[in-house]
């Protein structure tokens, strides 16, 4: 039986991971419930953090951007009024998460800590320009979705270190598009596009990121500026071509390289026709 330490804030959370070199956090329990449950986990000490209010819930802060807590159920997240705009893009990747049960009982923290390039919201949050807050002894830090996610099941996190929450810049008026390929609904994606459409003082900036298709969220400054400019079938096989270029696929059951490299154009074109289609803001 694994012991469990049941803190109250972020600090009580960070002091006992630096007493507790091998603990493990848990936090909706989703993930590490399982592997526990298949013996793949077996640790002594369990920090729980669903009593760490602070990592609770979706506000506003001041000067308009949002902040996520790490505990924030996929639930919240998906029906959050807040999230609307350019930030539509982290609703609509929480939406298809799993299933119900795992929507009511996963968080944000959690998933994004664990990093399978699979799961929906590592391209989202890279799409949304996210930044991550991560608490240790010595104090907190962020970093940038697209520089949190490092490799395969791997991030930025550090050993004494824990995910307190993600920050949005404000909303503004755009829209946000997640369209994943799964072999059926629920599972992992086979590849997935996450698409974030801004519309200030007539111009429109675009953010795009892919998942599944590699060791963490594909995502090109060149692709961005391209397609900020041009959403002819032209750029968008040559945005398509270029995120080809810097994936890495795997070969699993669902779904070749091949095909996950196949379905990056596609996928492309349909979430940029869907995020330009709700906004006016084509260029075509």
């Amino acid at each position: 039986m694994s012991a469990l330490l049941r803190p109250s804030t972020v600090d009580e959370v960070v002091d006992l991971l630096a007493r507790n070199p091998e603990a493990r956090l848990i936090s909706g329990g989703a993930t590490l419930v399982a592997m526990m449950n298949a013996r793949l986990a077996a640790p002594e000490v369990l920090v729980s953090l669903a009593g760490v209010e602070e990592l609770h819930g979706i506000r506003t802060l001041r000067g308009g951007g949002l902040r996520i807590g790490a505990f924030t159920r996929h639930r919240e997240t998906a029906t959050s009024s807040l999230l609307h705009g350019p930030l539509a893009v982290l609703p609509a990747a929480a939406s298809r998460i799993a299933n119900a049960t795992v929507r009511n009982m996963g968080t944000i923290g959690g998933s994004i800590a664990f990093a399978d390039p699979g799961l929906d919201y590592p391209p989202a949050l890279v799409a949304a320009n996210a930044e991550i807050e991560i608490a240790s002894k010595t104090g907190r830090r962020r970093v940038a979705a697209s520089d949190f996610f490092v490799d395969w099941y791997t991030t930025a996190l550090v050993e004494g270190e824990v995910v307190t929450a993600v920050e949005l810049p404000p909303p503004g008026d755009g829209d946000g598009v997640y369209l994943k390929h799964a072999r059926v609904s629920g599972d992992y994606a086979t590849a997935s596009v996450a698409i974030s459409v801004r519309f200030e003082n007539q111009r429109r900036s675009l953010r795009v990121a892919v998942g599944a298709c590699g060791p963490k969220p594909l995502f090109l400054d060149e692709v961005n500026a391209l397609l900020s400019v041009r959403d002819d079938a032209g750029a968008i096989a040559q945005a398509g071509e270029l995120l080809q270029s810097i994936a890495d696929p795997i070969d699993d059951v669902r779904g070749s390289a091949a095909y996950r490299l196949a379905l990056i154009p596609r996928l492309l074109g349909a979430a940029l026709g869907e995020a330009l289609g709700r906004t006016g803001m084509a260029h075509v």
